[in-house]
């Protein structure tokens, strides 16, 4: 059981039981997955950006990344049906856990100007996704190694049936909302 799934269990259960009322354990929302993506349009005319972009979204995820593909052909971006555009994560059990760790512990507080996350990334339902535009904050990547610094979204999927819910389960977990 990694450090933040004990912090889960012994505090934010409780916490979140207190505040809602719920009757039956299975009712307090959870985290089921974390998807992590980058969206490489430019990767299209250029195969080493993609090589580049899953060999470190693969390092900060501890688990392989998936290249993505174009569904339809766009002529206007120059884009055919197959085409590699970006290349996407999802961390479930404990690499899910150690991953939230490490976002809200290490990589955020790296962030410049860093003022707390935004909370308008829900969706309505208790999911929260969070743009980032620089994904060398995160320790596993050395700054002067990355050539090119690109954005990548986190979609944190929880079982939360409303925002409410879902942000104060991430409030008890650490994530800094802003204020």
């Amino acid at each position: 059981m990694t450090r933040l799934e004990k912090i889960y269990r012994e505090k934010v259960v409780p916490a979140l039981n207190s505040e809602f009322g719920y009757k039956s354990a299975m009712q307090v929302p959870a985290l089921e997955k974390i998807s992590l993506n980058i969206g490489l349009g430019a990767a299209s005319q250029n195969n080493k950006l993609m090589e580049e972009a899953v060999t470190e979204l693969t390092s900060i995820a501890g688990q392989k990344a998936v290249v993505t593909r174009a569904k339809k052909s766009i002529a206007a971006f120059k884009l055919r049906e197959g085409m590699p555009i970006g290349c996407r994560v999802t961390l479930r059990g404990a690499r899910m856990w150690d991953f939230l760790d490490k976002l809200v512990n290490f990589a955020l507080p790296r962030v410049r100007d860093f003022r707390g996350v935004p909370d308008r990334g829900f969706d309505g339902r208790g999911n929260f996704t969070l743009g980032i535009k620089e994904h060398t904050i995160f320790p596993e990547l050395e700054t002067d190694r990355v050539e090119n610094p690109k954005g990548m979204n986190i979609t944190i999927v929880t079982s939360a049936t409303s925002d409410k819910e879902g942000k104060l389960l991430l409030e008890q977990l650490g994530m800094p909302f802003r204020k």
